[in-house]
């Protein structure tokens, strides 16, 4: 996944719609206005896109159709500056955190500072390990990690003891670890019984294509170019490895993806990328918006299916369904609104398209 646009990055001011107190921030501590229910902190706009094209409007819309009020800030991957949106939010009197967990330390004291506070917080798709989120609203990682591992599996039917790279997320967000147990669930059996062939393997630091790169380079050079498929964690490392074998003037290989950007969309029509998961961002965040007005409400979270371990507690977790997306239904994200066929079905990649 590349950069958001220059909109995404700019300030969005204060205003008011509805009645409703609504402050959206990417670079800045939001403003205070009117007292302040709900606090969402975003975690950045560089690991994937989905921060600020869909979780930020998605909460918005959710929490406005709630008649609450609230806070969205994105802390642009610097911990201080979540932890003084976190503190505005509860100068503005906010008594629920939605948490995206930014590093270990920052999030477990900003969900401290809530319940001090009388207040609550709930972790939002990633986990705050040792934190004390009384809810954790998430996609099944497991669930996103096997549908990688069974598209590339699929991307290589006919091939003799193909040989599988694997780049995992973030070594400090627990959703990679959550991903790798569901990649591990399907390759390591195949590894075993000499199916596949195990290929280098290594997490990508923050998920950014640019610390992605290098290590397949690397990955390339230490097998001879003889990597047959490979794991990308999300579409912001699979455009890094698709670059890099264009770049290497290698072929096509099979390759994951997760989040259904209009990279990896693109990536796929034309060839290079054989899947993405599809996660519909607005199912999330409306979980999210309805655990935190039960929450505020002194109410039963509706929705919990399970539990997740988080130290030597189980917490109350939301797992939400996700979708494989190949060539043959990547359609289906015009159809559900989720991207635009105009984003994607332009320039070199209008001739791919159905």
């Amino acid at each position: 996944m590349k950069g958001v646009t220059g909109k995404a990055t700019r300030i969005l001011l204060t205003v008011a719609v509805a009645g409703v107190a609504v402050a959206v921030a990417t670079g800045a501590t939001a403003k205070k206005s009117a007292n302040i229910q709900v606090c969402v902190l975003l975690p950045d706009t560089k690991s994937s896109v989905r921060w600020v094209q869909f979780d930020a409007p998605d909460f918005a819309k959710a929490l406005k159709a709630a008649g609450v009020t609230y806070s969205i800030t994105n802390a642009l991957n610097d911990p201080q500056k979540m932890v003084s949106q976190a503190d505005a939010c509860l100068a503005a009197g906010a008594k629920v955190a939605v948490v995206t967990d930014i590093a270990q330390g920052t999030s477990i004291a900003i969900e401290k500072k809530f319940a001090a506070a009388g207040g609550s917080s709930i972790d939002y798709d990633r986990q705050v390990v040792g934190g004390i989120a009384k809810v954790y609203v998430t996609f099944d990682g497991k669930a996103v990690g096997a549908a990688q591992a069974k598209g590339v599996v699929k991307a290589l039917k006919g091939k003799s003891k193909p040989v599988v790279a694997e780049l995992w997320g973030g070594p400090t967000d627990q959703n990679a670890f959550w991903f790798k147990s569901g990649n591990d669930a399907v390759l390591n059996p195949l590894f075993k019984n000499k199916t596949l062939t195990k290929g280098p393997q290594q997490f990508v630091p923050l998920w950014l294509a640019t610390n992605a790169a290098p290590i397949f380079t690397q990955m390339l050079l230490k097998t001879n170019n003889k990597i047959d498929g490979a794991i990308a964690a999300n579409d912001n490392i699979a455009g890094a490895v698709v670059a890099t074998l264009k770049a290497k003037h290698l072929k096509p290989i099979a390759l994951s993806g997760q989040d259904a950007t209009s990279q990896g969309v693109q990536n796929i029509i034309s060839g290079w990328q054989s899947m993405t998961v599809y996660k519909f961002v607005p199912n999330e965040t409306k979980a999210a918006a309805a655990a935190a007005v039960a929450l505020l409400r002194g109410k039963k979270v509706p929705g919990i299916n399970g539990f997740r371990k988080n130290g030597s507690k189980k917490e109350p977790t939301i797992a939400l369904p996700v979708i494989s997306i190949t060539k043959a239904n990547y359609t289906r994200l015009f159809k559900d609104g989720f991207l635009k066929k105009s984003d994607v079905c332009i320039g070199v990649y209008k001739k791919y398209c159905k």
